[in-house]
C-alpha cells in the first residue's frame, strides 16, 4: 500500500502547543502519509472551545484524515470527532484523557495563578514527563518548546484541563479508535485509559514502553503502530 492510499494524519499537540515536539515522530513516519501539524498561539490564553475552533480550521475537507490528539489535546480530538466530520476515518489518542486525569487537583484551580510558571528549567519537569527515559537532547527539546509559551497561556491551559469533561463526546464516537498508553506515564494514570475504554468499548488500547512523552521517547514504535492503524482505515 503506497502513501497515496493512506489518510492524512492531523497532529494536535500537547500543552506547549508549538507542534515542535512532534519532530521525532514525524521523522519516524518517514513520509508514509501526508501530515498536518496543528499549532496553538503561544501568546493568547485561549480555552478548549477556542483552541478547538483553531484545530478545526486545519482539518482537511477534500480527503480522508485521521486525527491524533496528544495529551492536552485529547479533549479537542474527542470533541471534533464527535461532530462526525465526513472526511474523518479514524482517531488516535496518545497519553490523554476525556476529563481531568487527576481529579484530586480540582480544588487547586484557584491556585494556578500562584504557580511559578516562566522560564522553567528542564530539571523541574523532566522527572514527570520523561522519567527514566530522560536524555539531554529530550530535555533541551522540552524546555525549548515549553519556554516559548507565555505564563498566562500555560495557566489558562492548566485551568482548562482541570475543568474539561469530554466524556459525553467520547461515548458518541463510532470511528475506529486507538489509544497509545505509556507504561511509565506519571501524568495520566492507567485508570484514565481504563475509563475511556469503559465509556467507549471500541477503543483499542496499545501499551508502549515509554513515559508521558511517548511520541518523543518511542517515535519508531509509535510510528509503526500509527501507520498500521492508518492502513486499517483504508477500504479494501
Amino acid at each position: 500500500m503506497d502513501r497515496s492510499n493512506l489518510p492524512t494524519l492531523v497532529l494536535l499537540p500537547g500543552m506547549d502547543g508549538t507542534g515542535e515536539l512532534f519532530e521525532p515522530f514525524v521523522s519516524a513516519l518517514n513520509h508514509a502519509c501526508d501530515i498536518v501539524v496543528v499549532t496553538y498561539p503561544s501568546d493568547l490564553p485561549l480555552n478548549y472551545v477556542e483552541l478547538q475552533a483553531i484545530a478545526r480550521q486545519s482539518l482537511p475537507t477534500d480527503r480522508p484524515f485521521v486525527l491524533l490528539g496528544e495529551s492536552f489535546s485529547g479533549p479537542i480530538a474527542l470533541t471534533l470527532t464527535a461532530l462526525h466530520l465526513p472526511q474523518q476515518v479514524g482517531l488516535v489518542l496518545c497519553c490523554t484523557f476525556a476529563s481531568n486525569p487527576r481529579p484530586l487537583f480540582n480544588r487547586l484551580s484557584s491556585l494556578v495563578n500562584l504557580l511559578p510558571i516562566g522560564a522553567v528549567p528542564a530539571h523541574w519537569f523532566s522527572p514527570l514527563l520523561l522519567g527514566r527515559f530522560s536524555t539531554a537532547a529530550l530535555r533541551t527539546a522540552l524546555s525549548g518548546a515549553i519556554n516559548q509559551v507565555s505564563p498566562s497561556v500555560m495557566r489558562e491551559r492548566l485551568r482548562s484541563v482541570l475543568k474539561v469533561d469530554a466524556s459525553a463526546q467520547l461515548a458518541q464516537i463510532n470511528l475506529p479508535t486507538v489509544y497509545l498508553r505509556a507504561t511509565d506515564d506519571r501524568v495520566v494514570p492507567k485508570a484514565v485509559s481504563a475509563r475511556i475504554s469503559q465509556l467507549n468499548p471500541q477503543v483499542q488500547v496499545i501499551d508502549v514502553n515509554a513515559p508521558h512523552c511517548l511520541l518523543q521517547v518511542a517515535p519508531d514504535e509509535a510510528a509503526r503502530r500509527v501507520i498500521a492503524f492508518l492502513r486499517t482505515t483504508v477500504p479494501s
